[in-house]
């Protein structure tokens, strides 16, 4: 098969959806299947862009001094499409049209798959209402949200209106980004999403379409070999790794200030970057925390870091869908620390700690219990490990190989 990705989040960012397309192309390709992926990006030199290319990833055309949250930002679909056609005529000839993301170079894969009759996948990755509620300040969120939608709904039609709800729509913002959601993936031919939890969310909003449930996996090349299980002593300091980003989303300040409350002995590796960084730095300094801030580092470097832990947190609350932060800590035979009942569908029962709710007090309660019950460290490492080989892309790459292979011969 010939697939053509479409991303706005993939070049020049870390996360789980570059993580995710990275590792489901290796796999594609490795089963004989050509993938090319298309990208917003920053400005690059010739030299890399053309590195790039070679292994068939291709920028673009971006916004030069635009960014969206120190997020690059496509161009106009349409002049994307007209990129495309001039500089990719072979896209015509490509089986499906892989999309990833709602921006302005997804919007140009959905619309292009249309014109030439090519069927679209979209793969929904997460909550861009909780997106907008933790990146953009108070007073502007209804404003940023309404001009999303509003540039969305040039593109895509938004038959459908959400509105405000006591569900998950409790804010105008969140509506706005709902409605865009929905209606983009309605759009599309077929709609991916790694987990239950939010096929349930989208259906309920109004997504038409039946929604294939496809899990993020690990790449195998990168699979850690025989990893122990972790065993904490009575009295040992709890070695705790956070490897996501550092932004009101993921929650790290209420992490911080749930370990500011915690009567045991730990120590915090904090591995990325992040719009809450400094202000992080500044909280663990002021409260005597013991925390080391690593910043960005290689992969592999974060990934021994993983193994040499007793403990993976993941603090975010009401936001994530399928985080290849709890997929990299059940590669590696760790346990998980969650605050959100929704990631218990993420990982084997029993492999995880998770706290009566999401304030900094509840975080600290779970915390300051497994510190009391130590041996409950080898327990959920034990079962993490059995379960790891779950996690491997090959192991789930024939779901997708198969749901395309149905898609082009209907």
């Amino acid at each position: 098969m010939k697939i053509a990705i479409f991303s706005d989040c993939y070049l020049d960012l870390t996360g789980g959806i570059t993580s995710s397309i990275n590792a489901q192309k290796a796999a594609l390709e490795k089963a004989g299947h050509t993938i090319y992926i298309f990208s917003t990006g920053y400005p690059k030199p010739i030299k890399e862009l053309k590195k790039l290319a070679s292994q068939n990833i291709f920028q673009v055309p971006s916004c030069k001094y635009l960014f969206r949250n120190l997020t690059p930002i496509s161009r106009r679909p349409k002049i994307i499409e007209k990129w495309l056609l001039h500089e990719h005529p072979e896209i015509k000839d490509f089986d499906i049209y892989y999309i990833h993301y709602e921006s302005g170079c997804s919007i140009a894969g959905l619309i292009l798959g249309k014109r030439l009759h090519i069927p679209t996948v979209q793969v929904m990755h997460g909550r861009e209402d909780m997106g907008i509620t933790n990146i953009i300040p108070f007073g502007f969120r209804t404003i940023v949200a309404t001009l999303l939608n509003w540039f969305h709904s040039w593109y895509i039609p938004h038959p459908i209106k959400i509105h405000r709800d006591n569900y998950l729509a409790d804010t105008i913002a969140k509506a706005k980004m709902w409605t865009l959601m929905v209606n983009h993936a309605n759009f599309a031919d077929y709609i991916i999403t790694p987990s239950h939890h939010f096929a349930k969310k989208l259906t309920h909003y109004g997504v038409k379409k039946k929604i294939q449930i496809f899990p993020n996996g690990y790449p195998n090349q990168n699979f850690p070999t025989s990893p122990e299980a972790k065993n904490l002593k009575p009295g040992e300091t709890l070695q705790i790794i956070w490897h996501s980003r550092l932004s009101g989303e993921k929650r790290i300040m209420p992490f911080l200030q749930a370990l500011s409350q915690v009567e045991g002995k730990y120590h915090l590796d904090v591995y990325g970057s992040g719009a809450d960084l400094e202000k992080a730095k500044h909280y663990a300094t002021k409260h005597n925390l013991n925390v080391t801030f690593h910043g960005n580092a290689k992969f592999i470097t974060v990934q021994n870091a993983i193994l040499k832990s007793h403990l993976d947190v993941l603090a975010s609350y009401n936001f994530d869908n399928y985080p290849m932060t709890l997929v990299e800590a059940e590669a590696a035979g760790i346990p998980a620390f969650i605050c959100d009942s929704d990631m218990q569908e993420i990982i084997p029962k029993g492999s995880y700690i998770l706290s009566a709710g999401p304030t900094p007090t509840q975080m600290a309660t779970a915390l300051d219990n497994l510190l009391q019950h130590p041996e409950k460290i080898q327990q959920m490492s034990k079962i993490m490990l059995k379960n790891r080989n779950e996690v491997l892309i090959s192991n789930r790459i024939k779901i997708l190989e198969k749901y395309f292979s149905d898609i082009i011969n209907l």
